[in-house]
Protein backbone atom coordinates (compact mmCIF):
# COMPACT_ATOMS: atom_id res chain seq x y z
CA UNK A 1 0.00 0.00 0.00
CA UNK A 2 1.44 3.39 -0.97
CA UNK A 3 1.63 6.47 1.22
CA UNK A 4 -0.99 8.22 -0.95
CA UNK A 5 -3.73 5.77 -0.01
CA UNK A 6 -5.48 6.29 3.30
CA UNK A 7 -7.76 3.91 5.07
CA UNK A 8 -10.82 5.59 6.54
CA UNK A 9 -11.56 4.61 10.10
CA UNK A 10 -15.11 3.84 11.18
CA UNK A 11 -15.30 7.13 13.09
CA UNK A 12 -14.33 9.05 9.95
CA UNK A 13 -17.00 7.19 7.99
CA UNK A 14 -19.59 8.02 10.63
CA UNK A 15 -18.61 11.69 10.62
CA UNK A 16 -18.65 11.83 6.82
CA UNK A 17 -22.09 10.23 6.74
CA UNK A 18 -23.39 12.76 9.28
CA UNK A 19 -21.96 15.68 7.28
CA UNK A 20 -23.63 14.34 4.12
CA UNK A 21 -27.01 14.18 5.87
CA UNK A 22 -26.62 17.62 7.50
CA UNK A 23 -25.57 19.43 4.32
CA UNK A 24 -28.24 17.83 2.14
CA UNK A 25 -30.89 18.51 4.79
CA UNK A 26 -29.84 22.17 5.11
CA UNK A 27 -29.87 22.58 1.33
CA UNK A 28 -33.35 21.07 1.03
CA UNK A 29 -34.76 23.14 3.91
CA UNK A 30 -33.27 26.34 2.49
CA UNK A 31 -34.69 25.58 -0.95
CA UNK A 32 -38.14 24.92 0.50
CA UNK A 33 -37.94 28.16 2.47
CA UNK A 34 -36.95 30.02 -0.68
CA UNK A 35 -39.83 28.49 -2.62
CA UNK A 36 -42.33 29.26 0.12
CA UNK A 37 -41.03 32.82 0.34
CA UNK A 38 -41.34 33.36 -3.41
CA UNK A 39 -44.85 31.94 -3.38
CA UNK A 40 -45.89 34.14 -0.45
CA UNK A 41 -44.25 37.15 -2.09
CA UNK A 42 -46.15 36.66 -5.33
CA UNK A 43 -49.52 35.80 -3.81
CA UNK A 44 -49.74 38.04 -0.75
CA UNK A 45 -47.09 40.77 -0.62
CA UNK A 46 -47.08 42.43 -4.05
CA UNK A 47 -43.70 40.96 -5.03
CA UNK A 48 -41.68 42.35 -2.16
CA UNK A 49 -38.48 40.62 -1.17
CA UNK A 50 -38.85 40.26 2.59
CA UNK A 51 -40.88 37.00 2.45
CA UNK A 52 -38.14 35.42 0.34
CA UNK A 53 -35.42 36.40 2.81
CA UNK A 54 -37.59 35.33 5.72
CA UNK A 55 -38.18 31.93 4.12
CA UNK A 56 -34.48 31.47 3.46
CA UNK A 57 -33.73 32.40 7.07
CA UNK A 58 -36.28 29.94 8.42
CA UNK A 59 -34.89 27.21 6.16
CA UNK A 60 -31.30 27.84 7.20
CA UNK A 61 -32.28 27.97 10.85
CA UNK A 62 -34.20 24.72 10.65
CA UNK A 63 -31.32 23.05 8.80
CA UNK A 64 -28.86 24.28 11.43
CA UNK A 65 -30.97 23.09 14.36
CA UNK A 66 -31.52 19.65 12.84
CA UNK A 67 -27.82 19.39 11.99
CA UNK A 68 -26.95 20.26 15.58
CA UNK A 69 -29.29 17.53 16.78
CA UNK A 70 -27.71 15.02 14.39
CA UNK A 71 -24.19 15.79 15.59
CA UNK A 72 -25.22 15.70 19.27
CA UNK A 73 -26.96 12.33 18.98
CA UNK A 74 -25.12 9.21 20.03
CA UNK A 75 -26.49 7.21 17.10
CA UNK A 76 -23.80 4.97 15.69
CA UNK A 77 -21.43 5.41 18.62
CA UNK A 78 -20.36 2.57 20.84
CA UNK A 79 -21.24 2.85 24.52
CA UNK A 80 -18.81 1.35 27.03
CA UNK A 81 -20.08 0.60 30.51
CA UNK A 82 -17.51 0.54 33.27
Amino acid sequence: MSADQKIATPSQNLLNDKWDVVLSNALIKTGLGFGGGVLASILFFKRRTFPVWLGIGFGLGRGYSEGDAIFRSAHGLRNVKV
